[in-house]
């Protein structure tokens, strides 16, 4: 009566060495069979996920070289990096599996415990759904949505650390939200500012009225701009309750670009002269790239890489707001913590932000103050 539902390996359009994909996962969360309204709820929907998730990474084991080179399409695999971020995975979602079981009562869904990665690996493995179940629509999307996004996260590992990003850390002076607490969350918009009136001032005061901060990565030829046309006054009361942060002078590689530690102290000595106040001393590169060995001077600079592992994409044509809503979504009940990247130069956050905090009406999440990130 039960059947398994087939975990194909597909293959990621487009053979570019970039270090990102050309398509982007994304899941209806119309076909989760209930509201995810309360502590409990998110739980049900977190367990699920991860297990969707687990039985994919497992599934991907047996690939060598020549295999993740062709379902990523790309010219090389780095196979150590991707056993290493492979592992770390692994532990992460056994902690939040443990996690999501602490709601559990004997009339929840998917609540088998485990007690190491061995006996999750042994859940996945067995992990089905029923085609009469209520929970099947769902299983179908998401089990698409986790192949989708499992080749996302090994093409970047894939091409680690010969072109760098997100995925992994260079030391443990960087840092990208895995040291938050379960349900903590931290929202980040990078790229901007716009021009005024345009979507850096709408989200800002949208983001006041729902009484929420974030950290704008700003890009310091943009801040220049803005500065000219207005004044450091009207600038301070743009971000008004938020943080600033650099992103560079130009949205260049920071791993490239023989300027780069010119683009890194040029914006860091603006935001420090006309945003004294509202400054945070992070640097977010732009594409998570930058220099193996570049943390002696991001030290002298005083500041940190700041990184981040939920990416809404909302930068894609291919991703419309509600879509980028809906995957961040599903990426929070998956990694239960983490930094939330948005794009303030576009309007989707304007829009995805909203339907998020909708979605989890009663779910007591926690937003972390960007001030107290530093």
């Amino acid at each position: 009566m039960l059947r398994t539902l087939v975990l194909g390996l597909g293959l990621l359009a487009g053979s570019a060495q970039a270090a990102g994909p050309a398509t982007f996962a994304t899941l209806d969360r119309g076909t989760w069979p209930e509201p995810l309204h309360s502590q409990a709820a998110f739980d049900s929907a977190s367990r699920a996920e991860i297990l969707t998730f687990a039985q994919a990474l497992q599934a991907s084991e047996g690939l060598d070289e020549a295999g993740w080179k062709s379902r990523l399409g790309l010219k090389s695999a780095n196979l150590q990096s991707i056993a290493q971020v492979r592992e770390r995975l692994w532990q992460r979602l056994l902690e939040n599996y443990r996690l999501a079981r602490q709601s559990c009562t004997p009339a929840s869904d998917f609540c088998a415990p485990v007690a190491d990665v061995a006996a999750l690996r042994e859940q996945a493995r067995q992990w089905v759904i029923a085609p009469d179940s209520r929970y099947f629509a769902w299983a179908e999307a998401s089990q698409r949505f986790h192949l989708g996004y499992l080749n996302e996260q090994m093409r970047l590992a894939a091409l680690f650390p010969r072109i760098s990003s997100e995925i992994a850390l260079f030391s443990e002076q960087e840092r990208n939200g895995d040291e938050l607490a379960d349900m903590q969350f931290l929202l980040t918009f990078d790229d901007g500012p716009t021009a005024l009136g345009g979507h850096t001032d709408k989200l800002a005061a949208w983001l006041r009225q729902q009484g929420l901060n974030g950290t704008f990565y700003v890009l310091g030829s943009n801040l220049q701009q803005r500065l000219q046309k207005t004044s450091a006054v009207a600038l301070n009361q743009l971000y008004a309750g938020q943080c600033v942060a650099s992103h560079g002078w130009e949205h260049k590689s920071h791993a490239s670009w023989a300027d780069w530690q010119g683009s890194v102290s040029r914006t860091r000595e603006l935001l420090q002269r006309e945003l004294p106040a509202l400054y945070v001393p992070l640097f977010r590169p732009p594409y998570g790239q930058r220099q193996a060995d570049s943390q002696a001077f991001f030290a002298a600079q005083g500041q940190q890489v700041a990184l981040w592992q939920i990416d809404s994409q909302d930068w894609s044509s291919k991703v419309n707001a509600e879509a980028a809503g809906q995957r961040v979504l599903t990426l929070m009940l998956l990694w239960r913590r983490g930094v939330l990247l948005f794009h303030d130069i576009h309007n989707k956050a304007q829009g995805a932000l909203p339907w998020v905090l909708q979605a989890s009406v009663g779910v007591p999440l926690q937003w972390q103050d960007c001030r107290s990130y530093r």
